[in-house]
């Protein structure tokens, strides 16, 4: 299981007034101590994803991790001791604690010894700019609200929303997670099972054979193995072969009809297909154009139910 976490980087743009902040470079290291909530449990490994607040700078993977020990200054509001204050660039004073409400210019000071880390990961480093929006961020982590500089995350969901920005390829996401990009076998075999099949449905369509010859009255001229027997009504329901009830259609014309996707406009015989295939230049064309066969008016009744069903309210 890969873990994964958020890590945040402001730079001169901190407010949090508890401490002197750590010198990162994003791109190739960051910094923390044990003063830090999580400290001890990043490990080499680990997918990392900086951000600034606003959007996702970069990702990358954990290549070893530094500690050491140091004194380090602590600041607190002189009036309630807590170190939870921000420090105000235009205001004065220059600082406001977040518990108690008290204003300060100079907060108090102590200082203790801590743990550092330091993590470096720039050999995989990706540059992530652009790609995830803060909100989309924080909601990757398994606290979405949580106000931590550093938030274990969902490495699958991360994951699946660098793959969706579609500027990241799959293989190069998984090499994040330390795993070869394969896919997944899919199982094959065979199993029995009842099914519910058309009785004459292969005397309907050798009829239409005859009637239609090798055309799809849609498209035109086709081999007969890609013609299906297209019945105008719903066979399911009726289970009846009605004369004159069905055309031969290509497969994909079929299922397109089938589904209302095109449509034959029963006032003016023409083909109507759905807006949404408009970005398919092969069905776009058929717009406006006649069928290839000349239809009966018992083919208009049935085509005229079908029109009704699919763009009555249209």
């Amino acid at each position: 299981m890969t873990n994964a976490w958020l890590l945040l980087t402001v730079g001169d743009a901190r407010q949090h007034g508890g401490n002197d902040g750590y010198e990162d470079n994003p791109r190739e290291y960051y910094r923390w101590d044990s003063t830090v909530p999580n400290h001890a449990r990043l490990a080499v490994g680990d997918v990392v994803a900086l951000w600034d607040k606003r959007e996702l700078i970069g990702v990358s993977v954990i290549d070893s991790i530094e500690t050491g020990t140091e004194d380090k200054a602590r600041y607190f509001c002189p009036q309630c001791k807590k170190a939870d204050f921000k420090r105000r660039s235009r205001l004065t004073p220059a600082c406001r604690c977040n518990q108690c409400g008290a204003t300060f210019d100079t907060p108090g000071q102590k200082v203790e010894p801590v743990t550092t880390y330091l993590a470096r990961y720039g050999r995989r480093w990706v540059d992530g700019r652009g790609m995830l929006s803060g909100a989309q961020l924080r909601a990757l982590c398994d606290s979405p609200n949580s106000q931590l500089s550093m938030r274990p995350a969902r490495w699958e969901k991360l994951r699946d929303a660098l793959l969706a920005t579609g500027q990241l390829n799959a293989d190069a996401v998984s090499g994040l997670s330390g795993q070869q990009h394969r896919r997944v076998p899919i199982a094959g075999g065979h199993r029995f099972a009842k099914v519910r099949t058309r009785v004459g449905q292969a005397a309907f369509r050798a009829a239409l054979l005859e009637e239609q010859g090798q055309q799809c009255a849609i498209s035109g001229p086709a081999p007969a193995q890609v013609l299906e027997a297209a019945h105008l009504y719903s066979y399911a329901e009726s289970g009846e072969h009605h004369d004159f009830g069905g055309l031969l259609l290509r497969r994909d014309l079929h299922t397109l009809f089938d589904k209302g996707r095109i449509a034959v406009d029963p006032d003016t015989g023409l083909l109507d297909t759905d807006p949404e295939l408009d970005a398919y230049p092969v069905y776009a064309e058929l717009h406006g154009k006649p069928l290839v066969f000349e239809l009966r008016p018992e083919h208009r009744v049935w085509l005229a139910a079908h029109w009704n069903a699919h763009r009555a309210d249209a």
